[in-house]
């Protein structure tokens, strides 16, 4: 066995997108104390942090990269903030069946292809991107949520390829992206 690392599978809005919501992650932490969501770029999980053999990398990224290509693009729709209550506030996905069902698709290759088990598959996902999570104390979302609750936040994205994210010892890096083929 090798090194084991720590991976994920999501979809990331582009860039401009991804830099309006860092902007949000980082008045959460300078208002509220809570910057653990800065350790990663936006994105909407697709499948939960899982260890695997660095080795393994490579078998990983080819079967994303086959299973992206028979994938259609998107539009992925962001509508104002939703909280998981004590500790996690975010920017909402209206009409994410697009989402549900991608991920439904993605569950299938990780247990038949990728031998995950039951344990490690990501089961039930209520899409989202997290602007402030583990670190927010109750306190503060009791502070922050008041103020989010009506606050509005509109953005949109073709969700074009899936990407595979690693963690490099304090934060998440994108390590892969795997477009999906064209319409």
């Amino acid at each position: 066995m090798g090194r084991t690392e720590l991976y994920f599978v999501a979809l990331i809005p582009p860039v401009e997108l991804r830099n309006e919501i860092r902007t949000l992650k980082e008045r959460m932490r300078s208002d509220y104390g809570a910057g653990h969501a800065l350790r990663s770029p936006a994105h909407i999980t697709l499948q939960m942090p899982f260890k695997r053999d660095a080795g393994d990398e490579s078998a990983l990224a080819a079967a994303l990269g086959k299973f992206a290509l028979g994938e259609n693009p998107f539009a992925v729709e962001l509508d104002g903030f939703g909280c998981f209550s004590p500790r996690v506030i975010f920017i909402r996905i209206r009409e994410h069946e697009a989402v549900r069902s991608l991920h439904g698709r993605l569950k299938k290759l990780l247990k038949d292809e990728l031998g995950f088990l039951p344990a490690e598959i990501m089961n039930d996902l209520q899409p989202h991107i997290t602007i402030a999570t583990r670190d927010l104390t109750k306190e503060a979302f009791r502070d922050a949520w008041p103020e989010f609750q009506h606050e509005e936040f509109r953005g949109s994205f073709e969700a074009r390829s899936l990407f595979l994210l690693k963690h490099n010892g304090k934060s998440w890096d994108i390590l892969r992206e795997f477009p999906f083929g064209e319409k």
